[in-house]
């Protein structure tokens, strides 16, 4: 099953676009300040259509309590997920037509705000959501689609006036994390190598930073050199402490006689995660709740993995 992959994802090329005014202009009402990398948004306080074009941003406006009137289609599963269900009841969040940016689903959801954050937004598609509705984005303080969590979480509470939650939410994580961290010493240092999206034989290496592998850099895990796309003849860098692949199953994988014969495979130090697993939604969305989840069930897996053989 194919699924987008937010960093190689072509920008959308907006055309017959007049210069215009900016989301500084969000009406008569009291608003709150968001910076970001063009500026500064100003958020109506009473924002309550929220809308979502950043691949995950929803994640985010969810665990805050806000369910989004429409938002970027990534995972068929997503209206499934545990910690999604909790804030959803179990309802389906309206989703965008497209691959790309729909200005025009956009403006018919007639949103008080858009969250943009994880995307590679450009000044020219900024001013355009910036038409419709106040548009939050990025900082310039981080690379396109790089923002950490918490920053993220941070920058949606404060667009959302809820800064309280996301600082309890953020705690909640972080104990989670230091008492996984305090439990498995072992987890230091070693270097987990996260493939993503390698069933047609494709492979693509997430670097340290990039927020689909968060929870291996909060345990303390280091990341490969590499990063970005390695061919088959290149398998080579696959074989470190911890591989963990991210979209396929191990019957899948065997099918290549190069990666059978990798050691970190013949001596169990792989994990496998396919598309519909939740754990591959649970890391690639990243949320707090979403992180909550995946450290219950990676943990345990990444133990087994750096048990000594």
């Amino acid at each position: 099953m194919f699924r987008p992959r937010p960093l190689l994802a072509a920008l959308l090329l907006v055309t017959g676009l007049a210069a215009c005014g900016s989301s500084d202009e969000a009406g008569d009402g009291p608003t709150i300040a968001v910076e970001h990398k063009f500026g500064t948004t100003q958020v109506p306080e009473d924002a309550e259509r929220v809308v979502t074009t950043g691949w995950n941003d929803q994640d985010f406006v969810l665990a805050l309590g806000i369910v989004p009137v429409a938002t970027r289609e990534w995972f068929e599963e997503y209206d499934e997920y545990p910690w999604v269900t909790e804030v959803t009841g179990g309802d389906e969040i309206p989703v965008l037509d497209g691959d790309d940016i729909n200005f025009e689903a956009i403006a018919a959801a007639k949103p008080d705000v858009i969250f943009a954050i994880y995307e590679s937004i450009d000044k020219r598609t900024y001013e355009r959501l910036s038409e419709i509705a106040p548009t939050v984005i990025q900082s310039d303080e981080y690379e396109d689609e790089s923002t950490p969590w918490d920053v993220q979480l941070r920058t949606t509470a404060t667009a959302l006036g809820k800064e309280a939650e996301a600082e309890a939410l953020i705690g909640e994580v972080q104990a989670k994390i230091d008492e996984t961290v305090q439990a498995h010493p072992e987890f230091a240092g070693k270097v987990v190598v996260e493939d993503y999206g390698p069933e047609d034989g494709g492979h693509y290496l997430i670097g340290e930073g990039d927020p689909r592998r968060a929870i291996f850099d909060a345990l303390g895990f280091a990341a490969q050199e590499t990063v970005g796309d390695v061919s088959e003849e290149r398998l080579d860098l696959l074989d470190r402490d911890v591989l963990f692949v991210l979209g396929a199953t191990e019957e899948q994988m065997l099918e290549s006689p190069v990666f059978a014969r990798l050691g970190v495979v013949q001596e169990g130090r792989t994990v496998y995660s396919t598309w519909e697993s939740t754990l591959t939604g649970a890391l690639s969305y990243s949320g707090p709740r979403a992180l909550l989840y995946a450290l219950d069930e990676l943990v345990p897996a990444l133990a087994a993995a750096t048990a000594p053989r």
